[in-house]
């Protein structure tokens, strides 16, 4: 891979990682976009461990305060404190991505990477992430998250196997469905994504390290540093201009690149 392509594809997953219009769509449809032969799966986790290394630096008091207190709560007895809480419900809404992410995950690699079906996922998921945005009651901090409310999310979030679904869309979708306020449906969003992009790619490095496939390490290393930077950006600018912009934004681009993709592939 040269250099701009590299470049390309750290942006394309680095800018949309966070911002709810899906990052695995965007990466699959980029060789449609730029002609370059699919860049693979291993350069896909490449650049999403950039992205979370973004998360995890961006967010590190908060990670780090959630670590400790959860560690020392439920392994120490320790005091239960709003990080203890909130990383119980953390891990809670990180299990059902476990579960049924190694179920699927090699029907979802490798049927569901079709532009029809980005296509219908992005106008579907889309819609539904308007609907949560103009109903929601937008009133509840994650002080009262509930165990009921992590599996619903986490479900919910399962669906992001699913290119053009949006990991990010989804889960903060739910959030907002279950009267969240928008900055702090998106917190959770963030933080639900350090254990599912770790876990993802921790899967599949296995896979590539005991395999006997070429990797390109050196392309990959550029690339996740690229699309650190690039994440770390749009968090940052995400959170600032949420309450100025809500989802409309992102909604009204969803629903014209699912329409574009069903006008050209169907």
């Amino acid at each position: 891979m040269d250099f701009l392509h590299i470049l390309f594809l750290a942006f394309v997953q680095g800018i949309t990682e966070f911002l709810p219009i899906s990052s695995s769509a965007h990466l699959a449809l980029a060789p449609y976009i730029d002609g370059m032969a699919d860049q693979g799966l291993s350069f896909d986790v490449a650049i999403h461990v950039g992205s979370l290394l973004a998360v995890i630096l961006y967010f590190r008091k908060d990670v780090l305060a959630l670590t400790i207190d959860t560690t020392r709560h439920y392994l120490l007895r320790g005091p239960e404190t709003s990080h203890s809480h909130l990383g119980k419900h953390i891990i809670i809404a990180t299990l059902p991505i476990v579960i049924i992410g190694a179920v699927t995950v090699g029907f979802a690699m490798d049927d569901l990477r079709s532009p029809v079906v980005i296509g219908l996922a992005s106008i579907l998921f889309g819609l539904l992430l308007w609907y949560s945005d103009w109903r929601g009651e937008k009133k509840r901090t994650l002080d009262s998250m509930k165990v009921t409310d992590a599996l619903l999310i986490g479900l919910l979030q399962a669906f992001a196997i699913i290119p053009g679904t949006s990991r990010s869309g989804i889960t903060i979708t739910a959030g907002l469905l279950l009267g969240y306020k928008p900055r702090e449906a998106s917190r959770f969003s963030f933080f639900l994504a350090i254990p599912t992009i770790l876990l993802s790619g921790v899967l599949v490095s296995y896979k590539l390290i005991s395999g006997d496939d070429a990797v390109n390490w050196g392309d990959m290393l550029i690339g996740a540093v690229l699309s650190f930077l690039f994440a770390w950006l749009a968090i940052h600018w995400f959170l600032k201009l949420l309450n100025r912009t809500g989802m409309l934004p992102y909604v009204i681009y969803r629903v014209i690149l699912g329409a574009i993709l069903l006008i050209l592939f169907l």
